[in-house]
């Protein structure tokens, strides 16, 4: 694999990619636009204020979108953006990557610990 160097604005870019949830909304939004309550329900783990962070971080580094889609009472709906729907191969190929190599990371981990703990 040939060697990428990142200046400060690309790596503080993939900071904000790969930061807690990211990866998790784009995949979300990739299905569907939601509404801020379904992608809570998507991610019960997230709080209010983390997805609020990160919705405003995607959509400033124009990956999402926000729209009122009914102003009584006000919906906003949450989507992907044709920037962010760019990303649905790489978010794809990373969240499989996760669930089919999460055994052997495990297994790595507690090989680790063992020997960490033996010093």
């Amino acid at each position: 694999m040939p060697e990428v160097e990142l200046n400060g604005d690309g790596r503080n870019l993939l900071d904000q990619l790969f930061d807690k949830w990211s990866l998790l909304v784009l995949a979300a939004l990739c299905d569907r636009p939601r509404r801020f309550n379904e992608l809570r329900q998507h991610m019960p783990a997230v709080t209010p204020k983390s997805l609020t962070t990160c919705l405003r971080r995607l959509e400033r580094n124009g990956m999402v979108e926000r729209a009122v889609v009914s102003t009584e009472p006000v919906a906003i709906e949450y989507r992907i953006t044709p920037l962010g729907r760019t990303l649905r191969s790489p978010v794809h190929a990373m969240l499989e990557w996760a669930v089919d190599h999460l055994d052997a990371v495990e297994t790595a981990r507690c090989h680790y610990d063992e020997r960490r703990v033996d010093k």
